[in-house]
């Protein structure tokens, strides 16, 4: 079993930057990519950016420039700076792992960002 715990969320004024991370910990770890998505109360969840273990990222177009996700694959966690925060980046952030020999996509509890206008 593998658990994500996220930190980092807060409340910021547009403009400014928060930084998430998200520590997995289990038995037998092994991950390939590891990511962050985000959802709004009755929208569906979706994804912010993710990085392979190799370190290739991926990032939704909504936040290309201004969010940066990178890994420390010795400490198992996963980062995700945000820059230039605005209004709409409002959401639930939550971590996500994709089990390497399971196969398995597990999911942390999520942490709340609020950028005011």
């Amino acid at each position: 079993q593998v658990k994500l715990v996220e930190s980092g969320g807060g409340s910021v004024q547009s403009g400014g930057s928060l930084r998430l991370s998200c520590a997995a910990s289990g038995r037998y770890l092994s991950l390939n990519a590891m990511g962050w998505y985000r959802q709004v109360p009755g929208e569906a969840r979706e994804l912010v950016a993710d990085i392979t273990r190799g370190g290739s990222t991926n990032y939704a177009d909504s936040v290309k420039g201004r969010f940066t996700i990178s890994r420390d694959n010795a400490k198992n966690t996963v980062y995700l700076e945000m820059n230039s925060l605005k209004p709409e980046d409002t959401a639930v952030y939550y971590c996500n792992a994709n089990g390497a020999v399971s196969g398995v996509n597990y999911w942390g509890k999520g942490t709340l960002v609020t950028v005011s206008s």
